[in-house]
């Protein structure tokens, strides 16, 4: 079987995950060109494989959390490929992806932080603990200023909102955040796994975004008629 996973809560990333746990990854960094590289990246990643979009059994999309647009683009190029192709449409939180690489590397007990930039100054954030190998939620998902995010003493802290803000989240150093240094965006494969994983423990999956806060885009609202 092969599934895709898809993931545009920061760059632009695309997955091909097979039932033998190889996978094949594509993807780019470039900023706010969600629309123009998925479509590319879907059809690049099965033609690398030998495959077309028949030969999907499922999809896994990150549901964020993650600014409005580009989320969105993923959100709806996976419904409307699930729709398409009759196969089922899985929602991740891209959070999670990122927490399920961490706890590969660490140790049982680890408590974790992921922090992916939110803009006007701000972080998404969810916090977690290692426990038998998995990532447990702990808090958030939310979005706050990068200094009134929580803190646990000894936390390792992954995700790209690190890099944006060192100030705040490069305080906290154990000997296990170089083995998790690396992690700054979701891997769409991982999004896969926990998918079948979750729909197998018939867990639910949906594909609503984790927006947490308002697009930045807003209708005006109506203007107030002056009295005679």
């Amino acid at each position: 079987m092969t599934w895709l996973g898809i993931d545009t809560s920061g760059d632009v990333a695309v997955a091909l995950v097979r039932t033998d746990g190889t996978s094949r990854t594509v993807g780019d960094d470039a900023p706010r060109r969600h629309v123009e590289q998925l479509a590319p990246f879907v059809r690049d990643v099965l033609a690398a494989e030998g495959l077309g979009v028949g030969d999907l059994q499922g999809i896994a999309v990150g549901t964020g959390p993650a600014p409005f647009t580009g989320l969105r683009v993923g959100l709806v190029t996976a419904r409307v490929l699930g729709l398409a192709l009759g196969v089922p449409v899985w929602g991740v939180p891209s959070h999670d992806a990122l927490a399920a690489a961490a706890a590969d590397v660490l140790d049982e007990g680890t408590p974790l932080l992921v922090v992916t930039d939110a803009r006007r100054r701000e972080v998404y954030w969810t916090a977690y603990d290692v426990r038998d190998g998995a990532a447990v939620v702990v808090g958030g998902p939310d979005v706050a200023a990068p200094a009134d995010v929580p803190r646990r003493t000894g936390e390792v802290v992954v995700g790209g909102g690190r890099d944006v803000h060192p100030e705040v989240f490069g305080a906290v150093e154990t000997p296990a955040s170089d083995r998790a240094a690396g992690l700054r965006a979701p891997d769409p494969a991982l999004l896969v796994r926990l998918a079948v994983a979750r729909s197998a423990a018939g867990e639910p999956l949906p594909t609503e975004p984790l927006y947490l806060r308002r697009p930045d885009a807003q209708p005006p609202t109506a203007r107030k008629r002056a009295l005679a």
